[in-house]
């Protein structure tokens, strides 16, 4: 093979690289608002799900549970505006990825239920924190018994067997949740006016709206 044909053969193959880039990014710019209004929609259906008995759930605004990630937070109302509870947006770093998590509480500041949105974790270990089994192990959980072990204990989080990592780490963006609404409303429900204190931990972001309506949630 000489010079013009080791030549020729690059140019091809950059061509059909450049072919293959450009294929790629169409596809992608096509598929992207899709992705995203999918996206949207499981999040509305967990929010609804995690407090079912909601006649409107309302977008109170956005906090930092981790540096470089802001979540909502919302409060649930029944159909005589009483409230039922509250939910966070949560994130915590997992083993392999970044969680993204929905954190329910009642008035009594006991977690109502979870909803994992969005992880990377090993696929038939860690992945299981998405699971029924494990999300109902934080059920009536307060602040205090959100804590992982590895042996059975109904007044704590066991851990997924062979997933401890990942245990700890949905746990922790569950707890950070919980305490920021803690510190939000306090056990009863009612603003307690930390909100200056609860910065210190999970700080509002910024140009942080309130009371905004959360469309396609009632």
């Amino acid at each position: 093979m000489n010079f013009k044909e080791i030549i020729k053969i690059t140019l091809n193959l950059v061509m059909v690289f450049i072919f293959a880039g450009v294929i790629l990014a169409l596809v992608y710019a096509k598929a992207e608002p899709q992705i995203t209004l999918n996206k949207k929609v499981e999040k509305e259906n967990a929010l609804k799900a995690l407090i079912p008995a909601a006649a409107n759930i309302t977008s109170i605004g956005p906090y930092q549970p981790l540096e470089d990630k802001t979540a909502h937070y919302y409060k649930a109302v029944d159909a005589k505006g009483n409230v039922l509870g509250y939910i966070a947006g949560s994130y915590s770093k997992g083993y392999s990825s970044i969680l993204h998590m929905l954190v329910a509480v009642g008035t009594d500041m006991r977690v109502k239920a979870i909803k994992v949105l969005d992880e990377g974790e090993t696929p038939g270990l860690g992945d299981d924190i998405r699971k029924k089994y494990f999300d109902d192990r934080f059920k009536g959980k307060s602040l205090d018994q959100l804590v992982v072990v590895k042996d059975v204990d109904p007044t704590k989080i066991q851990a997924i067997t062979g997933a401890t990592i990942s245990s700890k780490a949905c746990t922790k963006g569950v707890r950070a949740g919980v305490k920021f609404i803690m510190k939000q409303y306090g056990v009863g429900g009612q603003t307690t006016g930390a909100m200056g204190n609860a910065a210190a931990a999970c700080p509002p972001a910024a140009g942080s709206g309130s009371n905004q309506p959360l469309k396609g949630v009632k």
